[in-house]
């Protein structure tokens, strides 16, 4: 009999080991993992208690969320540089869903607006500021350059390869895929997406995670890095412009128009004065020289006269 115990306790360990060594997150590299359960692996969003999804993306909100966490509190290691890019990076409020809130806020109770990609489309105020809907971001422009290769790539070509790592790596279906531009060195991939389902990913959240993974700090594992192929040769990508496009034109007011205007008017009319005045100065001065001249010809032509008997 104790034999037979130990081969089932044995076949136990042999099944319960593999499933906990998978109790992790295929899509987010941040995600806490825990098994709570046979079979039944928990994955959480570090720092908070947002549940993941690992079958599919994570919103770009909650992305940026765990970002803005303190490296210890992580348990997880991240390049320090992603916390330092203030431009781009803010700790966001984000509803349950993973969308973000229309209004953002910082600590110094400076508010703005915000779309659905988390960009800011109106200028910053007070807490008293007010936004009214979240504007939906329609169309996201990739604009990237691949290094140059001693074989040309085929257009038709690039628009197969970017399409299938679009689908395969970042789940996004092929009808989001709005048009991909190629001119070597330079590729243009349009998004497009009016209206999102519940079950397909966000175009947000899509550029953002590749995004992360141009920049070598992908969100997916360590074991998971970007790798574009265009029949068997890579495609090595070197820059990546990310310009989005909403709904509704952004709101931000003639102000700061107004003020740029008025800094170059200023400039020109600085310029303007300092050139009159050079040249004032430059007139003055051959006037000077000139009077000069003249009085010391009437000496010399008066000099003479005075010797006459």
């Amino acid at each position: 009999m104790e034999p037979l115990f130990g081969v089932v306790l044995g076949l136990m360990l042999a099944v319960a080991s593999p499933a906990h060594d998978s109790c992790t997150c295929a899509t987010n590299k941040w995600a806490v993992c825990a098994q709570d359960g046979p079979g039944n692996c928990t994955c959480r969003l570090a720092g908070s208690d947002h549940p993941v999804d690992c079958s599919t993306l994570t919103s770009k909100c909650f992305l940026m969320k765990a970002e803005m966490i303190p490296l210890k509190e992580k348990r997880l290691w991240r390049p320090p540089q992603a916390v330092s890019d203030s431009d781009g990076i803010y700790n966001p409020d984000c509803e349950d869903s993973g969308v973000f809130k229309a209004r953002q806020c910082n600590q110094s109770s400076t508010c703005w607006c915000v779309n659905t990609a988390g960009v800011r489309r109106t200028e910053k105020g007070g807490s008293s500021l007010s936004c009214s809907e979240l504007v939906r971001t329609r169309w996201i422009y990739l604009e990237l350059t691949h290094k140059r290769s001693s074989s040309a790539f085929a257009v038709p070509d690039v628009a197969k390869a970017l399409t299938q790592l679009l689908e395969s790596r970042y789940k996004l279906r092929p009808k989001y895929i709005a048009a991909i531009k190629y001119d070597p060195p330079l590729i243009q991939i349009r998004l497009d997406q009016n209206k999102k389902p519940r079950w397909d990913v966000d175009i947000a959240d899509v550029a953002y995670y590749f995004e992360k993974d141009v920049n070598n700090d992908s969100v997916f594992p360590s074991n998971s890095k970007l790798t574009v192929s265009v029949n068997g040769d890579a495609l090595a990508i070197e820059k990546l412009g990310i310009y989005y496009v909403d709904e509704k034109p952004p709101e931000f007011s003639m102000r700061q128009l107004a003020a740029g205007i008025a800094a170059v008017v200023t400039v020109v009319l600085l310029t303007a004065g300092i050139g009159i005045a050079v040249l004032l100065i430059l007139r003055w001065l051959r006037t000077r020289t000139y009077k000069k001249f003249e009085c010391k010809e009437m000496k010399e032509i008066k000099a003479p006269s005075l010797e006459l008997p």
